[in-house]
């Protein structure tokens, strides 16, 4: 009879001591895309301002890596990568941008305001191609290969040590 009684505070005490655990154990906030290795999904974006057009896979399909941008005008991290996105465009990065979930009077007065690296921005309201390349938030910068496969993800904004790193993936990407 008397287990009984102690029954209820193991259960406690175990439940405690798993959450201390957790506790201590690294954080893991990213999640990999699984489609690094593999060809982009279809898709074609309508454009996402008026003076570039929109996006599809096919753009990564021309014989020259590309960075693909996920981002939005209403992401803060977004706009603390916009002067690392510029370096990059001016080291001969070609960049594709697509803004999710957002409106196109909204991304234009973002791009007057941070600048415009991309040759092409897509609109992708629903957030359809951000899911289908395995995107788990924004901003997320893709490494594209001429034949449109996924060679490399960068999560999160792109600093400026993490220039070099992606203009030697995009290298490595065109071998």
């Amino acid at each position: 009879m008397s287990w009984r009684l102690w029954l209820p505070f193991l259960v406690f005490f175990a439940f405690l001591g798993l959450a201390a655990y957790q506790l201590t154990q690294p954080r893991d906030d990213f999640v990999k895309s699984a489609m690094i290795g593999e060809e982009l999904p279809y898709f074609d974006l309508p454009p996402a301002v008026g003076d570039r057009p929109g996006a599809a896979n096919t753009n990564f399909q021309e014989g020259s890596p590309k960075l693909l941008n996920i981002w939005a005008s209403w992401c803060l991290p977004c706009t603390a990568e916009a002067p690392q996105l510029e370096q990059l465009e001016k080291q001969g990065a070609e960049i594709i941008g697509v803004a999710i979930r957002d409106k196109p009077e909204d991304v234009a007065r973002f791009l007057s305001q941070h600048g415009n690296p991309y040759s092409r921005i897509g609109r992708d309201d629903l957030s359809e191609v951000q899911l289908g390349i395995g995107s788990s938030g924004v901003p997320e910068t893709f490494v594209v290969d001429g034949q449109g496969r996924i060679t490399y993800q960068h999560m999160g904004d792109i600093r400026a040590e993490h220039v070099p790193l992606l203009l030697d993936e995009l290298r490595k990407a065109g071998r």
